[in-house]
């Protein structure tokens, strides 16, 4: 193992060490008070821009988490690396209120290697799912009594996924892939009230864990068509749970319970299943992807104390343009990206289901002539929820940037 081998190594696990550490949630949609919270849909690389779609799409010179069957088209002496954050402007309406948020995080870290002309792995670590609300001065009538009692409650936390991925080409126009997802993290709630003089403050983290399987598979009709498909295996999440009381009475603090560990309920992720087209056409200059996912969350048997899970639907179309030839202009190399995507989501509220759209743009910015090297731009405008009964319609500009690397190793250079 070479030295640039080992400080690869050692910089990506300091990296997924320090991530995974400080990956609590940064989000602030409302929506992350059901289940595990906000589901993540940003994943790696162009994917971003092109409405997250590409579980049919070729990745070669690049990283494509969306299907583990594509790992196989890794060249050799080729390692790949992809790292990204992301910027959200949140705007929340309901019939009464509008409010603004801002909030950053990281939305993914990845590498990836070859390991035979016909294997290839790698490993990806992205945010699962974000929890962060805040509610204010919630009402309850106590039983018995005409009094009511205010609560203020917020939850923070975030669940990752940490994916190991292998991809297998057994001949030249099939690809097999396997995942294997370890899904790890805290969910912490606070609520607050006060009852005659005394005050109390409740303190709850939930802490996950669990492992989710899943199969991909790429077959190429022709050189320019591809169809995929992917398979992801029901799991459950083994939750833990530590509780902490605290009461106020004239200013003077005391510890009701601390720590003290008790039950949670496990969490069950539905079976997961997807199929993509992926067509390159006009020379190969223009890149077309068209998905559809579905999970059976209604299978699941879960309820939400406000709402039921359902069967969820997601659409995904992509776009990109690329001028293939080998122009010396670095503008004629910049990659042009647009998509769009919608789900109906899997929580259903008053028999209103919280479907959610987004318009997706962005850049491919070349930092090499002499590999795919990019630093990927991606604007999303999207829409979740509605303004009805007690629901809440949320309206978000997000901003993604992935640095993604090509890196030739092993690769002797010549001497002149």
């Amino acid at each position: 193992m070479t030295a640039k081998t080992k400080n690869s190594i050692l910089l990506f696990i300091l990296i997924i060490t320090k991530v995974t550490a400080q990956s609590e949630s940064l989000t602030s949609s409302p929506y992350s008070l059901y289940g595990l919270g906000v589901i993540n849909q940003t994943s790696i690389g162009k994917v971003n821009a092109m409405g997250y779609s590409g579980i049919a799409m070729k990745s070669v010179g690049y990283i494509n988490n969306l299907n583990p069957a594509s790992y196989a088209l890794i060249l050799q002496n080729n390692f790949l690396y992809d790292l990204g954050g992301k910027a959200e402007i949140n705007t929340y309406a309901n019939k009464f209120n509008i409010e603004k948020n801002t909030s950053f995080n990281f939305s993914n870290l990845a590498f990836a290697f070859p390991i035979t002309e016909k294997m290839g792995a790698g490993v990806t670590l992205i945010p699962y799912s974000h929890v962060g609300y805040s509610l204010v001065g919630l009402e309850t009538n106590i039983e018995g009594s005409t009094e009511t009692v205010k609560t203020n409650a917020q939850g923070t936390g975030a669940l990752n996924d940490l994916s190991f991925n292998f991809g297998y080409s057994p001949f030249s126009k099939f690809r097999i892939g396997l995942n294997a997802a370890v899904l790890f993290g805290n969910i912490e709630e606070e609520e607050s009230f006060s009852l005659n003089t005394s005050s109390f403050l409740l303190n709850e983290q939930t802490s996950y864990s669990g492992i989710q399987l899943g199969i991909g598979t790429q077959f190429d009709i022709t050189d320019d068509i591809s169809l995929g498909g992917i398979l992801k295996l029901p799991s459950t999440l083994n939750g833990s749970l530590s509780r902490s009381i605290y009461k106020t009475l004239d200013y003077n603090s005391t510890t009701v319970e601390e720590n003290i560990e008790g039950n949670a309920d496990d969490f069950e992720l539905p079976l997961h299943f997807g199929v993509g087209f992926s067509a390159t056409l006009f020379d190969k200059n223009l890149l077309f992807n068209a998905d559809y996912q579905k999970r059976y969350w209604g299978k699941t048997g879960q309820n939400d104390h406000i709402g039921e899970y359902t069967d969820q639907n997601i659409y995904a179309l992509g776009l990109e343009y690329a001028n293939k030839s080998r122009n010396t202009k670095y503008f004629q190399r910049i990659a042009y990206r647009a998509g769009f995507n919608f789900d109906d989501g899997y929580l259903s509220v008053n028999n209103n289901k919280i479907n959610s759209y987004s318009i997706t743009a962005g850049l491919g910015l070349p930092l090499s002539a002499r590999n795919s090297s990019a630093l990927n731009i991606s604007y999303s405008y999207g829409q979740k929820g509605q303004i009805n009964n007690i629901l809440i319609q949320e309206n978000y500009h997000l901003i993604t940037i992935n640095l993604s690397l090509q890196d030739f190793w092993f690769v002797k250079r010549l001497v002149k």
